[in-house]
């Protein structure tokens, strides 16, 4: 048998005006809920959870990245043997003799919003007795890759175009379009993710930008381009830039929408050697131009 539950100490507990009866009973709707001694307070969810590694074990979704529709990304659970183990005669041991095994709890990230859900105070936990003790899970390093990606905060480029918008272009002129970096519009970016003894250190960089126009057509550019000077007066951008051959009055808008999208590439590495790999995120910003008929704007 297996619980999701709350394990915290009476200190705790009364000093948030709450006793080890008040907090034992079972939630609306039923469930499991073991009397402690007072050193131990137990609050129990319904029990619908299976035995702890099960595929029916309560859980809820991991991190996702920030809107981008991902996945959800599980954070690694941690099995700890308790200590002090529960008295003799404690609902934990589910009818076990204290000399025949132990309890363990696993605590997993993503169970916290399942406690949370279950009306459940504090972190959740799965507790569990076993006659031997449990190995270790396993770290994907691949999740510690992307939770350091996570803490990176990479964002879409920091758009630097001439025609500056809210200004005017004129058809048949030269347009540059630039990403001015920083760690995280361009990177480089690092961040580290560790669990138990492994630590995943990542590094993003953009290693290209699509520029949709908003015309039908797109640039790709693989630096982030060329910021526009004054001085350089009708010249065409020598590494990423384009030509509107037509007036934004074409579009419904009467703008045209630039997007600019980001491919981070992201390399990660096992630190102290061991198991590597890549990564891509990718991100965009967008902004709106006008492009006038060149004498539509001297009329």
């Amino acid at each position: 048998m297996s619980r999701l539950v709350v394990l915290a100490s009476v200190a705790v507990l009364a000093g948030a005006g709450l006793t080890g009866q008040a907090v034992a009973q079972p939630p609306a709707g039923g469930g499991m809920c073991a009397k402690q001694p007072l050193s131990w307070v137990a609050v129990c969810a319904d029990d619908k959870t299976t035995k702890g590694g099960s595929p029916g074990s309560a859980s809820s979704g991991g991190k996702t990245d920030k809107g981008e529709g991902k996945a959800p990304v599980p954070e690694p659970c941690v099995v700890m043997k308790m200590d002090p183990q529960p008295p003799a005669g404690s609902a934990l041991w589910e009818g076990h003799d204290p000399g025949g095994g132990a309890v363990y709890t696993r605590f997993c990230p993503e169970g916290m919003a399942a406690a949370t859900a279950a009306g459940a105070i504090g972190l959740g936990y799965e507790e569990f007795w076993s006659a031997t003790e449990p190995a270790a899970a396993a770290v994907d390093p691949r999740v510690l890759a992307q939770q350091a990606v996570d803490k990176m905060l990479l964002t879409g480029p920091d758009i630097d175009i001439n025609p500056r918008p809210g200004g005017r272009g004129l058809v048949g002129m030269p347009v540059w379009m630039a990403a001015d970096p920083s760690p995280t519009t361009w990177g480089p970016n690092t961040a580290s993710a560790t669990a138990g003894a492994v630590t995943v250190t990542a590094t993003a960089k953009v290693s290209r930008v699509v520029w949709s126009m908003g015309d039908g057509t797109s640039v790709t550019c693989h630096g982030p381009g060329s910021v526009y000077k004054t001085s350089y007066g009708l010249r065409k951008s020598p590494t990423c830039g384009h030509v509107y051959t037509d007036p934004s009055s074409t579009v419904a808008s009467g703008r045209f929408r630039v997007t600019a999208t980001a491919t981070w590439a992201i390399d990660w590495q096992v630190d102290g050697g061991g198991e590597a790999g890549q990564l891509t995120e990718v991100r965009t910003s967008a902004v709106a131009l006008t492009i006038a008929e060149s004498q539509a704007l001297n009329s």
